[in-house]
């Protein structure tokens, strides 16, 4: 059986591409589960699949992320993997199945767990917002503010891999340099912009509508938005960037790593780190082999 990815949320599993694709675990929050049931639970993933990978957003709620460590903890399993990704609920919903889809593919669980940070750096997460006045995670100036109490103003925003504000008519997002997939959420704001305006300029191979993360509009400081995310939809382009890393070995659990830090116990890499080739692995719309 494939390692297991789990999530924290429901509405972090996006529908798989494929029918290859399985699904993720839930780990409910502490007053939707008593911990006897999480504990229990979190057993049998581990009976049924060797070890569990769960990711989960940097805004979750204290108690949740204290929930986790505390049933690894009391299990006092080195089988589980606890991923603290930043980056908006969408992105987080993107690299999910990414994750799920790598679980099925020939590379270790330390491996699949470690891509994680890698992979983080290939999704473009952002959102067109109506008012920037509460974005905090985001830096905006105090000109922008000024901006944001123009009415009927609107902002592009681009919180990964590199943040990024333009005020809607008098600037553009810089978006990937390599062939993507573009999802997105809408929420209460009527607007064409993302798909007509910034999805030609990023040259986005297809466009796929999501429903809405529900932690989103709290993450963005409004309802008034509509979050996307442009990633790589073909898992072959994904395995060959994951492959084109140099693997190395944990000196403290022993688990195969990939970057510089193990994503099983979260150690830092020591000595040489690790080299990647993964930019000639990337072209516009097509993979390339590795090494070519």
């Amino acid at each position: 059986m494939p390692t297991a990815i789990a999530v924290t949320s429901a509405d972090l599993v996006l529908a798989p591409t494929d029918q290859q694709t399985p699904t993720a675990a839930l780990l409910p929050a502490p007053d939707a589960q008593p911990l006897e049931l999480a504990l229990n639970d979190m057993n049998v993933l581990l009976e049924q699949h060797g070890h569990v990978i769960a990711v989960y957003p940097a805004n979750i709620a204290t108690a949740h992320e204290r929930r986790l460590h505390m049933i690894r903890s009391m299990l006092e399993s080195d089988r589980i993997a606890l991923l603290k990704v930043d980056l908006p609920p969408l992105g987080v919903a993107v690299l999910v199945r990414q994750l799920r889809q790598l679980s099925v593919c020939d590379f270790s669980v330390g491996v699949v767990a470690s891509a994680a940070r890698l992979l983080s750096h290939y999704i473009h997460a952002g959102a067109l917002l109506s008012t920037v006045t509460r974005l905090d995670r985001v830096p905006v100036s105090l000109k922008t503010h000024a901006k944001s109490w123009v009415p009927g103003a609107q902002f592009g925003v681009l919180a990964n891999p590199n943040p990024q504000l333009v005020k809607i008519g008098t600037g553009e997002l810089s978006g990937p340099e390599f062939g993507t997939h573009l999802l997105v959420a809408k929420g209460q704001l009527q607007s064409d912009w993302v798909t007509e305006t910034m999805a030609p300029a990023w040259q986005v191979q297809a466009v796929h509508e999501v429903a809405l993360p529900a932690d989103s509009p709290g993450w963005w400081g409004t309802a008034k938005m509509i979050e996307f995310a442009a990633f790589l939809p073909d898992i072959s382009v994904v395995y060959q960037l994951v492959s084109s890393v140099r693997r190395e070995i944990c000196a403290w659990c022993g688990n195969e790593l990939i970057g510089d830090r193990c994503g099983l116990c979260s150690a830092p890499l020591r000595g040489q780190q690790n080299q990647t080739n993964g930019s000639g692995v990337l072209t516009r719309g097509t993979p390339t082999r590795h090494g070519s």
